[in-house]
């Protein structure tokens, strides 16, 4: 059998069948690679294996009790069947072959910062990610999706995982879903009644509370940045941020992450979530932050993003920013807006200075003056700003 050295495991690829012909040459070698992997964890790759017998169950038996722990990955549906009723699947980490998907021809829904969406019919999208290790991201989506489905938050659930070449991919069913952006670019004549629908379900979902420690705690994120941000931000600057992000108190109620309309999307007359992976509790500074970040801080130093991110022009992004601002806080007078805008660029500055020093989600041309320019807007923000609460409850 082939076997593969990666980082802190072996990789031990079984093929063809497992019975009782060839069990204990198999436990032979198992037992010699065992020996020579030298304290690195097993990891059994079962993509080729075609049948495994009771004799090569306790093949597998004796090299779990060896290691002490077993995984199998890329598991047939036949396989794991026979591992579910013999009880492997309590005893090892199992994890399903992925079938095989291909974009080609597929219509392009949109591009984000971390995945691309597709739709394959009226009824169906997948979502592409950049990187090949991204399963632990999908995992994550898909476990707030279903967390947020369950509080009434109306969501798209992913119900598959495949393999896109050489990534990953989320299949979800959708029943002819477009985007508010798609929406929005669609019949531009309309975008006011597109701007009073997108906020009152944004407004939806921030009134939703979960349970307590069901959820990150968004407030607990952004300290993380600061932290990763220091000395970009210098010590006065950081503290001062640090205090004010410390001093908001402890929110229950749902923030998304990352509410801009690309994410939003009308199924029939039902708006629905996706990219649930950023889902978290905290005050609505949190979405309205991404926002501004969306259609404002990214468009600041290169008005042409609005067209190349979003497919609209900088006009519309700006016009999309005040409508935000004037249906969300509807009521306030425009000093009160005013003020609330001043906090809500102080947080988006932080989550803008992250995705562009840290993450390097910009331009590398762009990069340097991005930064010196938020750093600029907090230096005169910070002055005139006392809390980072914007929530009306």
């Amino acid at each position: 059998m082939r076997t593969k050295m990666e980082n802190d495991r072996v990789i031990v690829y079984f093929e063809g069948r497992i019975d009782s012909s060839n069990s204990p040459a198999v436990g032979q070698e198992l037992s010699e690679i065992a020996a020579a992997a030298e304290g690195r964890k097993i990891v059994i790759d079962a993509e080729q294996l075609q049948y495994i017998s009771s004799a090569g169950l306790r093949v597998l038996l004796q090299l779990l009790k060896k290691q002490g722990g077993l995984e199998m990955l890329n598991v047939s549906l036949e396989i794991y069947e026979i591992l579910e009723m013999t009880g492997f699947t309590d005893l090892l980490q199992v994890t399903k072959r992925m079938r095989k998907f291909s974009v080609e021809g597929c219509e392009l829904v949109g591009k984000g910062a971390v995945g691309t969406v597709y739709r394959v019919d009226d009824d169906t999208i997948v979502k592409v990610y950049e990187t090949p290790d991204s399963l632990p991201m999908i995992e994550n989506e898909q476990k707030r999706a279903k967390q947020a489905f369950l509080k009434g938050i109306p969501t798209a659930i992913s119900y598959d995982v495949v393999k896109v070449g050489d990534q990953y991919g989320s299949v979800f069913e959708m029943i002819k879903a477009k985007t508010f952006n798609q929406l929005l670019i669609e019949s531009p004549e309309n975008i006011d009644d597109i701007m009073h629908r997108y906020i009152r379900f944004i407004k939806q979902i921030h009134g939703v509370e979960a349970d307590p420690g069901e959820l990150p705690d968004a407030k607990s994120v952004y300290l993380e940045y600061l932290d990763l941000l220091r000395d970009i931000l210098g010590e006065a600057m950081c503290s001062r941020l640090r205090e004010l992000f410390d001093a908001m108190g402890d929110d229950l109620h749902i923030v998304h992450g990352d509410l801009q309309m690309k994410n939003v999307m009308l199924s029939g007359d039902d708006p629905l979530l996706i990219d649930m992976d950023t889902l978290s509790v905290g005050d609505p500074v949190f979405d309205l932050t991404g926002l501004c970040v969306t259609y404002q801080l990214y468009n600041e130093d290169e008005p042409e993003n609005a067209q190349s991110f979003l497919g609209i022009t900088n006009d519309m992004a700006n016009y999309i920013w005040k409508s935000i601002m004037a249906l969300y806080f509807e009521g306030q007078d425009a000093a009160q807006i005013a003020k609330t805008e001043d906090t809500i660029r102080v947080v988006a500055s932080v989550r803008f200075l992250y995705l562009v020093a840290i993450l390097d989600i910009t331009k590398p041309e762009l990069k340097q003056i991005r930064i010196d320019r938020t750093l600029a807007h907090l230096r005169e923000l910070i002055g005139r700003v006392d809390h980072l609460e914007v929530g009306t409850k």
